[in-house]
C-alpha cells in the first residue's frame, strides 16, 4: 500500500517556529512531528510514503535523505494550494494503482491503520474514513455513521452544532480505491466538501471509528498536548522521562518542571518553573523564570525572572 501524507499548510499558527523549519519538520521529543504521523503506519503494509507539501520542499527531503525507514520516501510538490483533494490527485501519477492511504500531516493518533485496512476490504467501497466522538462537532466534518453496516450515510462539513447528524468527527486518514479519482473535479478542491458528501448518499463511503488518543497538532496548544501524548506513551528513542515530563539528553534542569518537554542540551534555570510546555532544543532558562504554556524555539535565551504565558518564542531569540 502507498501512503500520501498531507501536509501542504505553512502552519502559520506555529508562527514564528515555521517560518524558519516547515511544520512537518517541528520536533516532537526527539523525532519530527511527520514522522509521529507515520508511526501509526503498520510497515508491512507500507511500500512508499508521498509527502504532498507546498513548503520547504528541499528541508523535507534533506531530512528524509538522512534518517532511515523501512519504506520509499517522496515529496511531492504543491506549487500552488490545491485543497486535500486536489493534494491527492496531484499524487495519483506516483501511486502504484492499488488501495491506498491518505493522511492529515499533523495528527498524532492511536488509529490501528492495519485493523482500518482490514475493514475496507472486508466492507466494500470507495473510501473509508476514521471517525472520533467529540462534544463539539461543529469544528469538524460530522459523519452520520450507522455502525450495523459500517457505512456513512451521509457526510456535512463542519456543521452548526444544531445541524449536526452526530458528534462522530472525521478524523483525517482515510483509506481509499483508485475509483475515488474518477470523481474528482480537476483543480483544487476539497475531497470533504466536493466529493465525500456524495460518496456516501451512494453507499460508497464506510466509517471506522477507534478510541485512544486523537490530536491535531496545529496548533501551540495542540501542540503542547500532542508532546504529552507522546511523554505519555513512549513515543520516543532517547532521552528520559521525569513524572510527566521528558528531558532530551545532555538537558539540566535546576527549577521544576511539568507537563512539559525538555530538549537536548538545554537547562532550566535554579528556581525556574516551566508547566504545560515545549523547549527544544539549546535553550537557556534564566533563573527564576516562570514559563506557563509556552513553545521556546532552538537556541532561545530567556533571562532570569521572565514570567510568560501563553507565548511562541522563535527559535535563536535572545
Amino acid at each position: 500500500m502507498d501512503v500520501i501524507v498531507l501536509a501542504g499548510g505553512f502552519g502559520t499558527r506555529l508562527r514564528p517556529w515555521t517560518e524558519s523549519i516547515p511544520k512537518p519538520l517541528l520536533p516532537i521529543l526527539d523525532k519530527s512531528m511527520i514522522e509521529h504521523v507515520v508511526e501509526v503506519l503498520p510497515e508491512s503494509q507500507v511500500d512508499r510514503v508521498l509527502i504532498a507539501a507546498g513548503y520547504g520542499i528541499e528541508k523535507m527531503r534533506t531530512h528524509f535523505a538522512n534518517i532511515p525507514l523501512p519504506y520509499e520516501v517522496e515529496i511531492i510538490e504543491e506549487t500552488e494550494p490545491l485543497g486535500t483533494g486536489g493534494a491527492i490527485a496531484n499524487c495519483r501519477d506516483h501511486l502504484s494503482g492499488g488501495t491506498f492511504c491518505v493522511i492529515n500531516g499533523d495528527l498524532i493518533t492511536s488509529l490501528r491503520v492495519e485493523e482500518m485496512l482490514d475493514f475496507h476490504r472486508s466492507n466494500g467501497g470507495i473510501g473509508t474514513i476514521s471517525l472520533w466522538e467529540v462534544e463539539d462537532p461543529s469544528r469538524f466534518g460530522v459523519a452520520d455513521y450507522r455502525p450495523e453496516t459500517g457505512k456513512i450515510m451521509r457526510f456535512q462539513e463542519k456543521p452548526p452544532i444544531e445541524e449536526a447528524f452526530s458528534n462522530l468527527i472525521n478524523a483525517g486518514t482515510y483509506i481509499l480505491e483508485p475509483g475515488i479519482f474518477e470523481l474528482m473535479p480537476n483543480g483544487a478542491h476539497s475531497i470533504e466538501r466536493d466529493i465525500y458528501e456524495d460518496l456516501a448518499e451512494t453507499g460508497g463511503l464506510n466509517g471506522f471509528p477507534f478510541d485512544g488518543w486523537f490530536v491535531d497538532a496545529g496548533t501551540p496548544r495542540s501542540f503542547v498536548e500532542a508532546t504529552k501524548v507522546c511523554i505519555s506513551e513512549g513515543r520516543f528513542s532517547s532521552g528520559s522521562v521525569s513524572g510527566d515530563s521528558w528531558f532530551g539528553k545532555d538537558s539540566k534542569n535546576l527549577g521544576v518542571v511539568t507537563g512539559s518537554s525538555v530538549g537536548s542540551m538545554s537547562i532550566v534555570g535554579e528556581g525556574s518553573t516551566i508547566s504545560d510546555s515545549v523547549i527544544l532544543d539549546g535553550v537557556e532558562v534564566g533563573a527564576g523564570s516562570k514559563l506557563n504554556d509556552c513553545l521556546v524555539g532552538k537556541g532561545a535565551r530567556i533571562p532570569e525572572g521572565t514570567i510568560m504565558a501563553g507565548e511562541i518564542v522563535g527559535h535563536y531569540v535572545q
